[in-house]
């Protein structure tokens, strides 16, 4: 591939949307493009269990789904289980995100993702995200998702 296409496909120059409009979409637009469609199946203590159908807007260019999309799943749900143990006050903010991608998802496959807490302290929590096809079994991914939860001042 040339040099000026590869930079073309990194600016996406050619899509069509200019920054401008890029720009002008609204805050946290990207959370719903993710989540929308999640559905909570299971949420206890330390865990949460989600089931989604992948919906086309979450493929690459090669039709499977995305690896950034199932980075920010095991962010967000990864977040929630967090929040089910009973001394969390925050989801904090990333520190460490690690995901391993087994197998593919594809279009309108149903997939379940797991997360569960390992650890959540004052300063740091530590969650495991696992994502899997419903119909297969097979392991989609798994993440380790390592955040930082800010210590409230005592002043």
């Amino acid at each position: 591939m040339d040099l000026e296409s590869v930079k073309d496909y990194l600016e996406k120059t050619t899509c069509g949307a200019s920054p401008k409009d890029i720009d002008s979409m609204p805050n946290r637009f990207f959370e719903p493009i993710i989540m929308s469609g999640l559905k909570v199946d299971l949420i206890e203590h330390g865990r949460v269990v989600c089931s989604m159908k992948v919906p086309p807007r979450l493929l690459n260019v090669a039709k499977s789904m995305h690896g950034g999309a199932t980075a920010a799943l095991v962010d967000v749900v990864g977040s929630a289980a967090i929040l089910t143990v009973e001394k969390a006050t925050t989801t904090g903010v990333s520190v460490e995100i690690n995901v391993s991608y087994m197998d593919a998802a594809y279009a309108g496959d149903d997939i379940e993702i797991e997360a569960k807490a390992l650890r959540v302290g004052k300063a740091v929590a530590v969650v495991t995200v696992e994502l899997r096809n419903k119909r297969t079994g097979k392991i989609v991914a798994q993440g380790r998702h390592t955040k930082y939860l800010a210590v409230s001042s005592k002043l």
